[in-house]
């Protein structure tokens, strides 16, 4: 037996070194076929090309714009004060976030805003949503900021429970509704209403290769197509990355010359009015016959196809590698969105691209400089729509700005299919006050990115966020899992175990590292910087910090119990148990330096008192009030000695 597991283990190093051989070997493939393609660019149409509209309707049908006259009457004006307020009040922060072992500043500034006691996970970091403070019982008399910052946050709740209901006026069957007739008189102005265009099947997608799967930000983004996704999603500053697709910069070529979408539209539609041209062909050479960059000659569309073909070949080895355990350690099943839309955080963010040292360029179609890589957002209920509403401003006062001459001049989102470089890219440009919906599956089957205009821009970008794990609910309810198997005597105040099963017991530290892990350290790390400006979580975290202290007693009652030699005790019973205890203490020890490094990091100790991460829970060795150490090194040497015994 013994041989046969020792032959198990062979094959299974084997098959990892083989799938890192192929890789590298992949990688250098791919550096090579980049090479080969040179300064040529994937073509992208925009909305003075020929084919535009015929392109959104085959190739970008989940996307939908809402311009913005056609938004109700005032309500531009609360959410660009609101938003602006939060700036004026520093309340906007970049985020420290972590790739791939290194941290990493955002290159946007930003804040979450949400139902209360709802949080966003990307990047190994925790937003705690600052709550709308609607006017109901859940938030209603909590003293927890003042007046004008509070109305700031209605305001964009205001603009949440618009989008809430708006949504869903973009009924299944990809076709966009009629208005109501108050704002279809108010537009008539500016084209015929009715129905705004049908949209085609999804089916039309020349999707093939497409990675169908939402990436959280771990193990589902594509490494290959877009190196990039795995940060820039959230507007991390980005730093050129090795073994990837998304390698060096190439210079763009400018091509736009309006910001201008056609004039004849109604306030909301799936694109421009229909041009006469034919639907471009799925491979770039067939483009040949719009206004957009020089077709491909053959010797590129080769190399494209052949690039295409090594990037889906490294998709499935992707999977493979998941399948066999490498992926996420404890993935959580996907929700999928039904009923209503019901958007229960929005994340703000700011840019100024004047501030900025250096903007990259989009490297594979020329769209010009990005603020935020090619990405899909992350960490959302499945198939949820994602709304985003854009507002571009010129000055400190928050004013609009009307941009420049050229289209290029707007902010402009960008879209492709992911896993698929024969579809033609699309550019949308961005007036102050638009806003635009992905839904469907867009967000699933296809990136985007932002594309940096002349003038400061906010955006609050309005999702269904998954957070069947990260609610304040939720994480109180795993505490008292936990604590219901501790018993505290009445008069002396002594602890002690109710069960001393292995499966309670692993589920106990389990729940203990969790809370101390991803809550207690993560708001202590960039989630207390909000507090000046908003209370809200100051109680809810003092107490999940009490009951964690309780779980310390646990562990070491826990402790105990496996140190003891009862008679009678099974010493299976107490492997198994010492087992459980050494993996929760490691795992706790590592995470705990981890999150130490974090603190004391180069880049943490750049930024002011008030916005520095804070190294917290953390206590001497000494400390009467904590039944454990910090440094666990010695009660891990303990344990390990015990099972060396047994």
């Amino acid at each position: 037996m013994k041989r046969s597991g020792d032959s198990e283990g062979e094959k299974r190093r084997k098959h990892l070194l083989r799938i890192q051989s192929s890789r590298s070997v992949s990688s250098l493939q791919r550096r090579k076929l980049l090479q080969e393609l040179g300064d040529q660019k994937i073509p992208f149409l925009g909305p003075s090309d020929r084919g535009y509209q015929q392109l959104w309707d085959s190739s970008y049908s989940g996307l939908a714009l809402r311009r913005s006259p056609s938004l109700p009457a005032g309500l531009h004006a609360r959410v660009q004060a609101a938003l602006f307020t939060l700036r004026r009040k520093g309340c906007l922060l970049r985020d420290l976030v972590r790739i791939r072992e290194r941290d990493v500043f955002t290159a946007v500034s930003r804040a979450l805003l949400g139902e209360p006691g709802h949080t966003y996970r990307y990047l190994d970091t925790r937003l705690f949503a600052i709550p709308w403070h609607r006017e109901d019982g859940e938030v209603k008399g909590r003293r927890c900021c003042d007046p004008e910052f509070r109305a700031a946050c209605q305001a964009l709740c205001e603009l949440n429970g618009f989008f809430c209901s708006d949504v869903p006026l973009l009924k299944e069957g990809d076709r966009l509704t009629q208005w109501a007739k108050g704002e279809a008189e108010a537009e008539a102005k500016r084209g015929e209403e009715g129905d705004t265009g049908s949209k085609h099947s999804e089916e039309s997608r020349n999707s093939e290769g497409v990675d169908s799967e939402e990436g959280d930000a771990e193990s589902k983004h594509s490494e290959e197509w877009d190196i990039e996704s795995k940060h820039s999603e959230e507007g991390c500053s980005g730093s050129k990355q090795e073994g990837g697709w998304d390698t060096d910069s190439k210079p763009s070529s400018e091509e736009d010359e309006s910001c201008q979408v056609q004039k004849s539209e109604p306030g909301i539609a799936g694109l421009p009015q229909r041009s006469e041209g034919k639907l471009p062909g799925s491979a770039p050479s067939a483009l040949a016959g719009t206004e957009v960059k020089p077709a491909a000659p053959r010797a590129r569309e080769k190399a494209v196809a052949q690039l295409k073909h090594s990037l889906s070949d490294h998709h499935l080895e992707d999977r493979e590698e998941q399948a066999g355990g490498q992926g996420c350690s404890q993935p959580s099943p996907r929700q999928v969105r039904t009923g209503p839309v019901e958007f229960n955080v929005t994340l703000l963010n700011y840019m100024d691209p004047a501030a900025m040292s250096q903007l990259k360029e989009e490297p594979y179609y020329g769209m010009g400089k990005m603020a935020v890589g090619w990405h899909h957002d992350e960490n959302l209920i499945s198939h949820s729509p994602v709304a985003v509403y854009s507002h571009s401003c010129h000055n400190d006062k928050g004013e609009s700005g009307e941009g420049g001459s050229g289209e290029k001049a707007c902010w402009r989102i960008g879209l492709k299919v992911a896993w698929d470089i024969r579809t033609p890219g699309l550019t949308l440009p961005l007036e102050s006050g638009d806003c635009y919906y992905m839904r469907d599956d867009l967000n699933s089957t296809h990136q985007h990115c932002v594309l940096a205009g002349e003038s400061a821009r906010f955006s609050s970008t309005h999702r269904v966020a998954e957070c069947s794990t990260g609610t304040l609910t939720y994480i109180q309810s795993r505490c008292q899992e936990a604590l219901s198997n501790l018993h505290t005597d009445p008069e002396t105040g002594s602890h002690s175990l109710l069960a001393l099963l292995p499966t309670t017991l692993r589920h106990c530290e389990e729940i203990h590292n969790e809370v101390e892990f991803e809550w207690l350290r993560q708001y202590w790390f960039q989630g207390q910087r909000f507090a000046r400006f908003c209370s809200w979580w100051t109680g809810p975290m003092e107490q999940l910090e009490k009951d964690w202290k309780l779980m310390e007693t646990m562990t070491l009652l826990f402790l105990d119990a496996v140190e003891e030699e009862e008679e009678g005790h099974e010493v299976e019973g107490r492997r198994d148990m010492a087992d459980i205890l050494l993996s929760a203490l490691i795992d706790r020890q590592q995470q705990r330096q981890t999150w130490r490094d974090r603190c004391h990091s180069s880049l943490a100790r750049t930024l002011p008192p008030e916005e520095a991460p804070v190294d917290w829970p953390f206590w001497g060795a000494d400390d009467p009030h904590m039944p454990l150490p910090f440094d666990l090194a010695d009660i891990i040497n303990r344990v390990e000695s015990l099972l060396w015994r047994m």
